[in-house]
């Protein structure tokens, strides 16, 4: 019995010895708060809204280029650098290629039915495979293209009758920010249904009040997708209370934008089972249509909502503010328009094809996308296993989020940061595109987790800004001789 008893002791302090030894040669957490026994960060992190914020104030405040906080047993990374980025989302691409399991998420896709939100698995394979051979491909992009430039000479009349409706000023004052959404969202519902509305558009071209809601909705998802959600780090309190609100409020956004979507994929689907459809018209159809693997009622459904975020996401917050910039930059403004004037010339409207050389308007919206991104922080990605990084130990099952500000706006990367300056963009006769590869700043993101849809983004993008460089003359309403450039509190959008 002593010997057994000897042996048993002897074995746990070996044990304890090894599991030591083997903690001490793993390299340290990154630096961060020292979190409260179980909830970690929980408490600072609801006192200091909006978290984005709190986050980059941490980062300043204790000089780091990667930050991880505790909430509850979840490690969130959070990234500032663009080496380190690199480190994550190339060179260990693979690791950190999941999303995490949230109720943002999971309500959003439907039950993960979609594919960017949608943890690592055969399905999300199956759905990356299918949106980069059949829906964001080089021959789908040309094969929409006549119903985007539909979208972009409606988006010139819409703006025209406008000014025309009130015939006894030669000026409109004009809101932006209606004009850019209208625009994104349009082209979207036109390439995924093949009609620009849901009802009956305005007198003048606009938006009615079902289009209104649509995009509204929108807004309500993009907030709240992947939102730091008290429930999403300790799940159990879900089944308890829904206890920060996200819950019903994404619940009600998801509702209002499928209200409008799914009856008419359902009318779709049942149109080509009766043969009164026979020709594809747009991406809807065309996922009626795949094979490989045929998809349900359900699937599709949560992919054209998946899309249709995509595709209206980012566009219509980089051409505001570019646009913004530009009025309270004269200088710059009046560069844009003879680029325009001499390559495309006044006797006709800029087309697709005209993009590729306009090298001064994509660089006014890469410069837009560098200052002002759409959101704070990449989506999520998650660790599928203990890593190193930059040095640090990163737990599996850690959060990554790479923030669109530190790159965009990193002193040690760009000069001057916090100027708008197209012309840092400027390389030569080079083209100038709006990635980064070396992720100095991130517009669609990379790598297995990167934004298939580039090529529709930057063509959206650069052909809003053209169209309205191009077809008006932009000045400040009177009495107000600049355009305030301020963030709103919540978010990256001009107040």
């Amino acid at each position: 019995m002593i010997i057994f008893t000897l042996l048993l002791i002897f074995i746990v302090v070996f044990i304890v010895i090894r599991c030591t030894q083997r903690s001490r040669r793993l390299p340290p957490l990154p630096l961060g708060p020292k979190p409260f026994p179980y909830i970690g960060s929980l408490i600072p992190m609801l006192k200091n809204k909006p978290t984005f914020r709190w986050i980059h104030r941490m980062m300043e405040e204790m000089e780091t280029k990667i930050i991880c906080i505790r909430l509850g047993h979840v490690h969130v990374i959070a990234v500032s650098d663009p080496k380190i980025a690199c480190e994550f989302l190339k060179d260990n691409d693979e690791i950190f290629a999941s999303r995490p399991d949230c109720m943002s998420g999971y309500l959003t896709s439907d039950g993960y039915l979609n594919t960017s939100l949608v943890p690592m698995s055969d399905h999300w394979k199956n759905m990356r495979r299918i949106i980069a051979t059949e829906i964001a491909s080089a021959s789908g992009h040309k094969w929409l293209q006549n119903k985007r430039g539909e979208e972009a000479d409606n988006l010139l009349r819409f703006m025209y009758n406008r000014c025309e409706s009130n015939v006894l000023v030669t000026e409109e004052v004009v809101n932006v920010r209606i004009i850019v959404q209208q625009y994104t969202s349009n082209i979207a519902r036109k390439i995924m249904f093949g009609s620009s509305y849901f009802g009956k558009e305005s007198a003048d071209g606009g938006h009615g009040d079902e289009e209104i809601e649509h995009v509204e909705s929108f807004f309500t998802i993009l907030a709240y997708t992947y939102a730091f959600c008290v429930t999403d780090f300790f799940p159990y309190l879900r089944w308890i209370t829904d206890f920060d609100g996200h819950e019903r409020i994404i619940r009600s956004a998801i509702r209002t934008a499928r209200k409008y979507q799914d009856p008419l994929i359902d009318e779709r689907i049942q149109q080509w089972k009766d043969g009164v459809m026979t020709k594809k018209d747009d991406l809807l159809d065309v996922f009626i249509n795949l094979e490989d693997p045929q998809l349900t009622p359900d699937h599709i459904k949560s992919q054209i909502l998946d899309l249709m975020i995509a595709t209206f996401d980012n566009t219509w917050n980089s051409i505001e503010w570019a646009l913004a910039e530009m009025i309270n930059e004269p200088r710059i403004l009046e560069k844009a328009v003879h680029e325009l004037d001499s390559l495309v010339g006044k006797d006709r409207l800029v087309q697709e094809s005209d993009l590729v050389h306009l090298n001064y308007i994509n660089a006014c919206v890469k410069e837009a996308l560098r200052l002002h991104p759409i959101a704070p922080f990449t989506l999520p990605r998650v660790a599928s296993r203990n890593t190193t990084v930059a040095g640090c130990f990163i737990p599996k099952d850690s959060q990554v989020i790479v923030s669109r500000v530190g790159l965009g706006r990193n002193h040690e990367v760009w000069d001057d940061p916090l100027t708008f300056n197209p012309d840092r963009h400027m390389n030569g006769n080079k083209v100038v595109v709006l990635t980064s590869h070396n992720l100095h700043m991130l517009s669609f993101s990379t790598g297995r987790r990167g934004c298939p849809g580039v090529l529709l983004g930057t063509t959206i993008a650069v052909m809003l800004l053209s169209r309205l460089i191009q077809g008006f003359s932009w000045e400040m309403p009177p009495n107000e001789p600049r355009v305030v450039l301020e963030e709103s509190l919540h978010n990256l959008w001009m107040a």
